[in-house]
Order: C-alpha cells, then structure tokens, then sequence
C-alpha cells in the first residue's frame, strides 16, 4: 500500500466500495439473523452487560503479552494488507491484528466493544500474498459485520458448556444454544469468503487458499476443478445414511467443510448480485436502519427453499419430493372440491345434473394449475 494525498490506497488496482453495507455480501440465513439482532430493542445493552461475564479484557491482555501485533515495524506486509482491507471495503477504524504461535492454520475475529483480529503462524507461512490478502479481508468482513460480538459470546458458551458438564439439565440448555449459534455461524463464514473476495478480488487466489487449508502447501498436487468435484460429490454421494452422517459430521463444527466453502464461493463469484456489487451497485450502510426484517427472513426462506430444491443430497431431494407431493395433493384436493361445490355455491343438490367433470380424476381438476404451487 502507498501513501498519496488522497491517504491510504491498495496496492494494486482494485475497487472500492464507500459506504459498503454488509448486507451486500451476507448470506441470507446470517443476514436475516444479524437484521433481526439490530433491530430488537436493548440487545447491545444486553451484550454490554454480559461483557462483564466475558474474558474479553483477559483474550485482549493474553494477545497483547504472548503474541506479536501487526504494525509499521512488525509483520508490515500484513499491516498493508490489514489497512488495505479496510479502506476497500471502507471501515473506519483499523482493528488491531496479532499473530500467534500456533502450527494450525486459523485465523479469527472476537471481541465484544471492538473487533480483534488475531491469525496463526501457521496460516501465515502457508499463504502466499495474494491468498493471505483474501483472507485478512475475510476477517475484516467478520468485523464489518460485527460477527464479533456473537463469536465472543459462542467461545464463552462453548467453554461454559464444558466446565458444567456434569449439570445434565444445565448442559443441555446451553448446548443448545451453542449449536445454533454454530448453525449461524457457519453461514456467516460463507459471508465473510464473500467480503475475502471482494477485498482481494481473485477468485483464483480464495480457491488456492481454501485448496492450502484442506490439503498443505503442495499446491503442484492439487487442481481446483478437482477439487470444486469433491463438493459436489459429497454433496450428491450416498444413501439417507449418509445424509445424516453429513449432518452429525458437521454439527460440532464452526466452520463448513473446506471443499463445501469453495464451491460455495466460486457460485457466488458467478453470480448477478456479485457483478453488481463490482458494477457499484449495493445497499449502502446509511440504509441499514431502514431494513425490513420482514424481507430478509423471505430472503433467508427463499435460499432455504431453492436449496431443498436444487440440492442433490439425498435427504433433501427427500424433503424436496415430500414437499413437492404435499403441494401437489393439496392443489389437486382444492381443484376437487371447487369443482365439486363451484365457487362461492352451495353443495350441489340431488338432480342436479350428472358428475362434474373432473370427479373421476379425468376432467380438468387433476391436470390444473392448483397441484403446481410453489408455497
């Protein structure tokens, strides 16, 4: 990054987004779920409460004393990526970045006042610039989104799960919470591969990174087609057995499956609302009070429905088909009985005439509209 007149630039040509609104980038399920949380009355209040029951103060001092942050004189290429991230995707105030000892590729974003962010050592020495730069712009996605506060909050719940586990009743009530909150948070690491993309906008480099953290620096071993086929097999592979496999697999987990966050990703890159947003065409955050709860749990259900849809999982092609006959017996028995009793008539009287037509299944009720609905 370099310094002008105008302040802090990208280092290489790339577009901004002023004034971005998370919610150009948001999965619909986190999307609808984070719209809800701002709009309900007191919830910050009730998040600054409890921020005296989080170690949030004792994760910032254990960074502070035990790990190295990311400044003008140390870890500086980071540093430019880190303000770069920031200034594309226009958020304010740079949060501060460590780098801590640990062999395991990870990186995260928590806190509860302001957002820190905090990579491995082991990430760092297994990205190249490009694919590190998509991924500190995931985390300052996390950031904007303020996906912080609730990653806070499910490292606490986690940890408390475990210290009351032998409380059988306890245990239970905050287990569950802790795996819907690992249900929403899986969406939202789909949101911030989004903001990744759009920070460092190469699709090639997202897929490299995700292809690194699946398989290890041996980049002349893998294929991205290959590796976007493994997601698509898993997704379509097995028997209902497997099905549930699937969902027991990935219950424990907070992030998807590496191969499911690239196919993921590279559908989304494809995508119409992605050129807009590149176009210069995205909800702004000056809109963001101004958003209809309403309209993003019709988002969300409507995701939730068109992936039943399309899915070729073998459980949801079930829910799908269950679903699918269930509309189509309900339309078929509505088209009967207005057939039957004729709009706003009475219930034909003896003498009438013959059958309807359609009584017998032959005439235009069983081939009608009604059996096509989508609800």
């Amino acid at each position: 990054m370099t310094e002008n007149d105008q302040g802090n630039v990208p280092s290489r040509q790339r577009k901004r987004f002023p004034g971005i609104s998370s919610r150009a980038y948001e999965h619909p399920a986190d999307r609808s779920a984070l719209v809800a949380l701002r709009k309900l009355s007191g919830f910050d209040t009730v998040f600054k409460a409890l921020s005296g029951l989080l170690p949030e103060r004792s994760l910032r001092l254990l960074f502070l004393s035990d790990s190295v942050r990311v400044s003008d004189a140390q870890f500086n290429h980071l540093n430019e990526m880190l303000r770069d991230a920031c200034y594309i995707l226009d958020l304010e105030k740079v949060p501060p970045m460590y780098v801590t000892q640990d062999p395991k590729p990870n990186a995260m974003c928590i806190g509860l006042d302001e957002p820190i962010i905090v990579v491995t050592t082991g990430l760092v020495e297994l990205l190249d610039e490009e694919e590190m730069r998509a991924v500190v712009g995931h985390e300052v996605g996390h950031a904007l989104s303020g996906h912080s506060v609730y990653r806070t909050v499910l490292l606490f719940l986690t940890g408390l799960a475990l210290k009351i586990a032998w409380i059988p009743l306890g245990n239970v009530a905050i287990m569950a919470i802790v795996t819907a909150l690992r249900e929403w948070f899986r969406k939202s690491e789909l949101s911030a591969d989004r903001a990744g993309l759009l920070v460092g906008q190469d699709v090639r480099a997202s897929m490299r990174g995700l292809m690194k953290i699946a398989g290890g620096n041996h980049l002349h071993e893998m294929n991205v087609d290959a590796f976007l086929a493994q997601a698509d097999e898993y997704e379509k592979a097995g028997d209902l057995r497997d099905s549930v496999l699937k969902i027991l697999n990935v219950l424990p987990r907070t992030h998807p499956f590496t191969t499911v966050r690239a196919a993921e990703l590279k559908k989304w890159s494809e995508s119409r609302d992605f050129q807009r947003i590149m176009d210069g065409h995205y909800p702004k955050r000056s809109e963001d009070k101004d958003t209809s709860v309403t309209n993003s749990f019709r988002e969300s259900a409507g995701h939730y429905a068109d992936t039943v849809r399309t899915s070729k999982d073998p459980l949801m092609k079930l829910v799908g088909d269950i679903a699918g006959g269930a509309g189509d017996l309900a339309g078929d028995l509505g088209g009967r009985l207005r057939n039957r009793f004729g709009a706003g008539q009475g219930p034909k009287q003896p003498g009438d005439g013959g059958p309807t037509a359609g009584d017998d299944g032959s005439g235009p009720a069983s081939g009608s509209g009604g059996g096509q609905s989508e609800g």
